[in-house]
């Protein structure tokens, strides 16, 4: 991987996986923090990172992270000026397709179904990537 940091967009799940200690995810997190990845998010994806973590944990913890993630440096909020409306399946899961592209992201890593059709787009340029087809590619030995 170069030096330069890889621009992306985590779904919810992806990055409800990576934030715990203990996650074998947690690599990913830990580049973040490093500034080796620049996690690209909106105000959408925010809110719903908090909903998702409030339910799944607490109200304090999904704070926490909400304000890390607010003041942290490789954390890029994206504002979004256009709706592709993609997905039509699950309209909810537009939000990340919208931020990768406002954002020029490398890739969103998802394993939702309702992404992965869009695996490869010339127009909007987007690539979706499992979480297990980001890791073969930018995890170090």
């Amino acid at each position: 991987m170069s030096t330069t940091a890889v621009r992306i967009v985590f779904d919810t799940n992806v990055f409800i996986s990576i934030i715990g200690k203990t996650s074998m995810n947690r690599w990913l997190f830990d580049k973040i923090i490093e500034g080796r990845f620049v996690l690209c998010v909106s105000q959408e994806i925010m809110l719903e990172y908090e909903e998702v973590l409030t339910r799944k944990t607490t109200a304090e913890i999904a704070q926490n992270v909400s304000q890390f993630l607010a003041a942290f440096p490789f954390v890029e909020k994206t504002e979004i000026f256009f709706n592709w409306t993609l997905v039509e399946k699950d309209p909810d899961d537009n939000k990340f397709i919208d931020c990768a592209v406002a954002a020029g992201a490398f890739c969103i890593v998802s394993n939702d179904r309702h992404l992965q059709p869009f695996k490869s787009l010339e127009f909007p340029p987007l690539r979706v990537l499992t979480l297990d087809e980001f890791e073969a590619q930018f995890r170090e030995g």
